[in-house]
């Protein structure tokens, strides 16, 4: 078993708990690095802000692994989109935050870092956001550091906090493009299973089990939902899809299908951009 001491960024977030949750399952060690440490007994906490880079030489002390979840998305957090978010996104997590992880696990030493980044990015991108996750990925992917990129397909959890965001809506616009959403706990399952295996550079991308269309999905949510609203198809390019990231690609798949997670789990309430972290609660294993 490999007992090298994994940190693991954003490891208080949907999908760094987890990660740290199956990591602990296969009692591996681990330190989390967040801006509110929790008191989980199992890992160790490292207090610190990627945005700022406080703490993180601290952080990265002894550490052969890291695996960076962070990010930081308004779009995410409201649970829906503003016309700001086609202006203009934060980019102190994503960009100048994974500069410096990338400067401070060179200097102590670093063995791997494994980058989360997100599938259908396009430098042309009509969202500030995919913009800067594009950027972020480049950062790594220019590094000198020994290297892993994982990119995801949406979250189960995103696109259902995306679609609660419709309610009030009567009819639901949406593309008809094809998607492929997968659950954060194979996303997790996938992620340290990279831990291990001795590969390095652009892994295979972790996408859900199913192909389906958007308009086919948010169906599946109303049902599921027991809301009657009317979506209607929208046909757009397959450049202007492409740009806007609705793309399908092979790669790992996902064992939760989106009807699976619907049954299974209630949608969690968007609200504002928080500018303070939440408490970190015990991991569940």
């Amino acid at each position: 078993m490999n007992d090298d001491l994994i940190l693991v960024t954003g490891g208080t977030g949907h999908l760094g708990r987890h990660l740290v949750a199956e990591l602990l399952r296969q009692r591996r060690r681990i330190r989390v690095f967040a801006r509110l440490p929790g008191t989980d007994p199992r890992v160790q906490w490292a207090r610190g802000d990627l945005a700022t880079g406080q703490g993180l030489d601290e952080a990265l002390a002894g550490v052969g692994t890291v695996v960076n979840t962070a990010t930081f998305s308004p779009i995410a957090q409201r649970g829906r989109l503003r016309l700001i978010d086609f202006l203009r996104t934060p980019s102190d997590v994503d960009v100048q935050g994974t500069r410096r992880l990338l400067q401070a696990s060179r200097q102590a030493r670093v063995q791997h870092l494994i980058h989360v980044s997100i599938t259908g990015l396009h430098p042309q991108s009509p969202l500030p956001y995919n913009r800067v996750k594009l950027a972020g990925e480049n950062l790594v992917r220019e590094s000198d550091l020994p290297w892993s990129i994982v990119q995801a397909a949406p979250f189960h959890y995103l696109m259902a906090r995306l679609l609660g965001g419709m309610r009030f809506m009567p009819w639901w616009p949406l593309p008809d493009v094809p998607m492929q959403p997968v659950d954060t706990t194979d996303v997790a399952t996938y992620l340290a299973q990279c831990t291990a295996d001795g590969r390095r550079g652009v892994r295979e991308p972790i996408v859900g089990p199913e192909v389906m269309a958007f308009p086919s999905l948010a169906r599946q949510y109303l049902e599921a939902r027991g809301l009657r609203r009317r979506v209607l198809p929208l046909k757009i390019s397959a450049t202007r899809a492409e740009r806007m990231g609705f793309t399908t690609t092979a790669g790992r798949h996902g064992r939760v299908s989106w009807r699976e997670w619907l049954q299974t789990h209630d949608d969690e309430p968007g609200g504002r951009v928080r500018t303070q972290p939440l408490p970190a609660l015990p991991f569940e294993t």
